[in-house]
């Protein structure tokens, strides 16, 4: 029984029923034009989690996972199941093969994103929690984000609109 007057959420499912989306909440097709390539299930949101979510997402070649960022209250984890990516930080670049994982501690002012620079499709999982107050700093493009409700809300670093 839920208490949230939802139907309940399975306890376990095929990942495959879960719809791929490819949309971005990002405000401008500027910004989400890299990320065309990129789907994503949100296994989380199906199976009823508020506390973190779970995401395998596909990278076509050529698309980003998202516009460089880093978290002030949000961990992230990625997992590479399948095909190559480049991980790009602060420190530099890094391909990251199947098995490989990458970790990203919130607070940590160093912005990542993942680009498939291969010729095949790449998928990884994705894992975030999902505390409330985070903000979201873009390294490369005058962006802010912050959660409230989701999705986040976008900015421009000074808080003024897109």
């Amino acid at each position: 029984m839920t208490t949230n007057n939802q139907p309940p959420c399975p306890l376990a499912l095929d990942p495959t029923t879960v719809p791929a989306t490819s949309r971005s909440g990002y405000p401008s097709e500027e910004l989400r034009a890299p990320l065309a390539g990129r789907s994503r299930r949100a296994l989380g949101d199906a199976l009823g989690l508020v506390t973190f979510g779970v995401n395998p997402t596909e990278l076509a070649p050529g698309a980003w996972s998202s516009q460089r960022h880093w978290h002030t209250r949000q961990d992230e984890f990625i997992y590479v199941l399948e095909g190559e990516v480049t991980l790009i930080t602060n420190a530099g670049e890094q391909v990251l093969t199947p098995g490989m994982c990458a970790g990203f501690a919130a607070g940590v002012a160093d912005g990542h994103h993942l680009v498939n620079r291969g010729s095949a499709s790449a998928r990884f999982l994705e894992v975030g929690d999902r505390l409330p107050g985070d903000a979201g700093h873009y390294s490369e493009i005058d962006l802010a984000a912050r959660s409230g409700r989701t999705p986040y809300m976008f900015t421009r670093r000074d808080g003024s609109g897109y």
